[in-house]
């Protein structure tokens, strides 16, 4: 069986295959490429390009974004958050790159880089801020990884497995024991899946280039000693909330001590700068007015990660009692229904989500899932449509359609989507499913 179009879609693709010849050009030693780090200066083994680099980033962290429940719709915030990064990035080392800069609903605590220059923090850790130096301190942080290449030289080394496998291994991977724990899972392939993890010398490295740049943009060092001093502070006492950011960025007294040390010594004709705690208070407002949900619901995720669904469920209800109107609210809500076996709450949560934030892509997923459940394959046929719309790439959507085809009746159709799954995901129960209706139907041969 062949499909005409399937050859353009996965060229479109950085496959797994692709970064499995990376790697093994870096196990042989190939000396494919020395280039010039643009921050030391000195020569280094990159097997990475910038352009490959920038192509991860724009297939990846579409899927981190959506994971994190999509960019914070409030366009004001948005706007801010974007004018600091790029008062920041036009004084880097790489400050042609094609830099992007976001606030993300999710509610843990965190902030990312992809290799190309896409950053994101979290409403978490926006409202653990204190002003905007610190703003500044931690997004310069993430332009230190991204103008270092710590990602890119990971891939290089062939120590970068999670990226390496991407997102196909990420998603599929969590399907293996039934619709159910996909929904569970769901909300946190994004979490961390797709993204590096640095080394002690890599954080150090980019906290130095993060108060380099801040300075440079007109901020006082203090902005740094205090995102550090938050963080440890944190770390003590909502260590829960924390935990995704300490596993990708790891923390230390020595790196506070640095920062001290660095603010006094190196920078210290620059301590008066200011640090605009009151701009920052003012273009934060609306999001510390929700404080309260946004508390609740990182309690109700750290239930979930205990499978304590029940008491989960009581803090997304009174997250949503306090903001109704809440996407990652609504999106967790039904995560929790349909991981409790009520698919028909999951539907109802699930659609306000849709109707609350319709350009962003994972509450479609959700919805398809559950009415999977409910036998409704129409719907989950043109749910899983749309999520494909929205953010292409994912491989288990052609599996999903698939299935809901197969459960319309319409053979044909769903044959072309097991066929579209099984020329990227192999192995499990699902590629096991798929081939043995392509043999039933007469499309492969047993």
């Amino acid at each position: 069986m062949n499909d005409p179009s399937l050859s353009a879609k996965e060229s479109a693709i950085l496959t797994r295959r692709h970064f499995l010849w990376l790697l093994s050009m870096s196990a042989a030693g190939a000396a494919i490429g020395c280039a010039t780090n643009p921050v030391t200066g000195k020569s280094q083994l990159m097997l990475v390009s910038e352009e490959e680099e920038i192509k991860i980033d724009r297939q990846q962290s579409p899927f981190q974004y959506s994971a994190d429940y999509g960019q914070i719709q409030d366009k004001s915030l948005n706007d801010y958050v974007r004018g600091v990064g790029r008062s920041l990035a036009s004084r880097t080392h790489r400050a042609h790159m094609p830099y992007s800069f976001r606030g993300v609903n999710a509610t843990y605590v965190n902030a990312y880089a992809f290799p190309g220059g896409s950053i994101a923090c979290t409403r978490g850790i926006l409202l653990s801020l204190e002003n905007e130096a610190e703003l500044a301190a931690l997004l310069g942080h993430e332009l230190g990884h991204v103008n270092a290449r710590h990602t890119a030289r990971q891939m290089s080394k062939g120590s970068l497995t999670n990226i390496l496998v991407g997102s196909v291994s990420a998603v599929a991977g969590v399907m293996a024991d039934g619709l159910g724990q996909v929904a569970g899972a769901l909300g946190n392939i994004g979490a961390g899946a797709l993204l590096a993890s640095y080394s002690r010398d890599n954080e150090r490295e980019a906290d130095g280039l993060g108060m380099e740049y801040m300075v440079k943009a007109g901020y006082s060092p203090k902005g740094m000693v205090g995102l550090m001093e938050m963080l440890q502070s944190l770390s003590k006492s909502k260590p829960g909330a924390i935990e995704m950011m300490f596993s990708t960025h790891p923390m230390s007294d020595e790196r506070y001590q640095t920062a001290v040390e660095t603010a006094q010594v190196q920078y210290g004709s620059s301590q008066n700068l200011p640090l605009h705690r009151e701009r920052y208070m003012d273009n934060t407002a609306r999001l510390r007015a929700m404080k309260g949900a946004i508390d609740d619901l990182q309690k109700g995720e750290q239930e979930m990660a205990a499978k304590k669904f029940g008491q989960a469920e009581a803090h997304y209800r009174r997250a949503l009692k306090q903001a109704p109107d809440d996407y990652a609210g609504l999106v967790m809500m039904a995560t929790c229904q349909i991981i409790q076996e009520k698919p028909g709450e999951s539907i109802r949560y699930s659609e306000a989500a849709k109707a609350v934030y319709p350009q962003e892509a994972q509450a479609y997923h959700l919805s398809g899932f559950a009415k999977i459940q409910t036998r409704d394959f129409a719907g989950a046929y043109k749910d899983f449509g749309t999520y494909e719309k929205l953010l292409p790439g994912n491989p288990s959507t052609p599996f999903f359609k698939g299935f809901s085809l197969e459960g319309m009746g319409k053979r044909k159709e769903a044959a072309k989507q097991y066929h579209r799954y099984l020329q990227v995901v192999k192995n499990g129960k699902y590629s096991q499913h798929a081939q043995k209706r392509l043999v039933e139907w007469g499309y492969y041969k047993r």
